[in-house]
């Protein structure tokens, strides 16, 4: 089989930097898990792009599927190795090199160094939404969006989505904006790989839990608002609310509940640091996965509960129904009052409403990373 480039910048920078993996980080590593006997790893490092000899990228895959206490230091090394040769173009020409991260497309000098290698890119694109929902992303984030969607479809040889709704809008994209459509596969993802989870509960009380970093596209601040009414109404009856993420942008008002709001400080547990192990213990004991966010790409959350056979009460979103069929309990993420009921009924293991979602739940198929490549491998195939 023909080797594969896999750039790996934005994996390095987040592990350096102490940062916990992220679903498209989790994405990436598959990629590597995937390809990792055919795959040479690219590092832009400094201004240069890096192509590392295949002992190195066997050393930085290793490192990256499974840190190890000496992980900065070999990392380093490698990439300090690769710095001192004299990197050649023609090594790279006519190889596939995956970007599975949006890495660098924002870049003004990367597309003349892609066209320079003669490299045939394949990029994942994750989502569009700092375009179709800019309100809930930094400031100027969008326009920075818009020059990595333009290089994508500039550039590519072929595009990996995660879904048939994030090709659909990228589609739309490039139509909108006078833009040639390259080939393009939807190819779903699989849940991460979780340890089986501890049969001892974490918690002994009832409790839900909310996965993902805490922005404002999450929707947060209506469930604090939600679990505020049911301490005040239930006391020490209420249920508690377990959210698993970091702290990320445009969510102060968050913040203020989470640190301020003495009502909460009980009943709500925040985990900005989470093991697998913890987490899949937390998701098996649940009484649901709370998902009400107002725009997704995908929802690897809800495939990582659903496949843990744990019920999901989700947003109304065409990704979500596209990915899980009618098995989760579907609200408008402004219909507080509809969560809030829900929450109260779930709350009982035995209502019929869950029971009812337990019922629906034995017809999922949860996707595989098999079939994922499978379609990519395809697509490789008709482009060669």
């Amino acid at each position: 089989m023909q080797e594969v480039l896999i750039d790996v910048t934005r994996l390095l920078h987040r592990y350096l930097k102490g940062r916990l993996p992220t679903g498209v980080d989790r994405v990436s590593l598959a990629y590597i898990a995937h390809f990792v006997t055919r795959a040479r790893a690219i590092v832009r490092w400094r201004g240069r792009d890096l192509l590392l000899s295949r002992a190195e990228s066997q050393q930085i895959f290793g490192e990256l599927l499974a840190p190890g206490p000496h992980f900065q230091c070999n990392v380093i090394v490698a990439v300090f190795r690769a710095g001192c040769r004299l990197q050649s173009d023609h090594d790279r020409k006519g190889l596939f090199l995956f970007n599975t991260g949006h890495s660098g497309l924002e870049q003004v000098s990367y597309p003349a160094k892609i066209r320079r290698q003669g490299v045939k890119p394949l990029f994942m694109v994750h989502d569009l939404i700092p375009i179709t929902h800019p309100e809930y992303c930094r400031a100027g984030e969008s326009d920075v969006h818009v020059v990595r969607m333009n290089n994508v479809l500039q550039l590519a040889s072929g595009i990996i989505v995660n879904s048939h709704q994030t090709l659909d809008e990228l589609r739309q994209y490039a139509k909108r904006t006078g833009q040639t459509m390259p080939p393009a596969v939807a190819a779903q993802l699989a849940a991460a790989t979780l340890p089986a989870p501890q049969q001892i509960r974490l918690i002994a009380s009832p409790y839900f839990v909310m996965l993902g970093t805490i922005e404002a596209r999450k929707n947060h601040w209506m469930l604090l608002q939600i679990w505020r009414q049911l301490v005040e109404r239930l006391g020490d009856a209420a249920p508690r609310l377990v959210l698993v993420g970091q702290r990320g942008w445009e969510c102060e008002n968050v913040v203020d509940l989470l640190e301020r709001c003495t009502v909460l400080h009980d009943s709500v547990i925040e985990l900005p640091a989470c093991s697998d192990l913890e987490l899949s213990t937390y998701i098996a004991h649940a009484q649901a996965l709370l998902f009400p966010s107002f725009a997704e790409g995908y929802g690897m959350p809800l495939m990582e509960a659903l496949s843990a056979g744990v019920p999901v009460i989700a947003s109304d979103l065409p990704v979500f129904r596209e990915i899980a069929g009618d098995i989760p309990d579907y609200l408008n993420p402004m219909d507080g009052l509809s969560w809030l009921s829900h929450i109260v009924s779930f709350t009982d293991s035995a209502s019929p409403v869950r029971i009812a979602q337990m019922t629906r739940m034995r017809q999922f198929v949860a996707p595989t990373w098999t079939r994922h490549f499978e379609l990519v491998e395809e697509m490789m195939e008709q482009l060669v």
